[in-house]
């Protein structure tokens, strides 16, 4: 188990970039899997982020510049599957209720570019979301586990003032 967190970044992400795809060809073109597929890549970004140091700042501007890139992964993947259905928005005459998207709003036209704002970039957003929520939270497990509450600077109680501050 410890081998998977100690591999090279460049085939890390190779991996992450082949199960992303994998994730939109099994929602057809939808990111939904890859959403979920956030809190699994969290998990494993914050596993990697605490054994390259202990600095907490570190760890989470780790955590958060990984998070990112794979954001943007999702982002240039929806970009290139969605992207060139952008120029239909210019095509003269054409029916958007036989795309095959839901039609929530009153418009046809209207609904297809919400589908594509949803798709491009309000999917790898959400990604990103999943991914940060997941590795924080198991960053706070593996806290409480090292036996410190979860906090770096928890105080007793005889340590508190009335108000609830450390008293100076």
């Amino acid at each position: 188990m410890n081998r998977i967190f100690t591999l090279n970044t460049k085939i890390a992400l190779a991996i992450y970039v082949v199960a992303d795809v994998a994730c939109v060809g099994m929602g057809m073109g939808v990111p939904i899997f890859c959403i979920g597929f956030g809190f699994f890549v969290g998990w494993y970004i914050a596993m990697r982020a605490i054994r390259g140091t202990s600095n907490v700042r570190q760890v989470l501007r780790t955590v958060l510049v990984h998070a990112f890139a794979t954001s943007v992964v999702s982002f240039v993947l929806m970009a290139l599957l969605w992207g060139p259905t952008i120029k239909l928005l210019f095509t003269p005459g054409y029916d958007f209720a036989n795309f095959g998207i839901p039609l929530i709003l009153y418009d046809p036209k209207l609904s297809f570019v919400g589908w594509l704002v949803l798709m491009i970039i309000i999917s790898p957003f959400l990604q990103l979301l999943t991914t940060l929520f997941a590795s924080y939270l198991a960053l706070l497990v593996r806290l409480k586990e090292d036996g410190n509450g979860g906090w770096s600077h928890s105080s007793s109680p005889d340590q508190l003032g009335a108000d609830g501050r450390t008293k100076n």
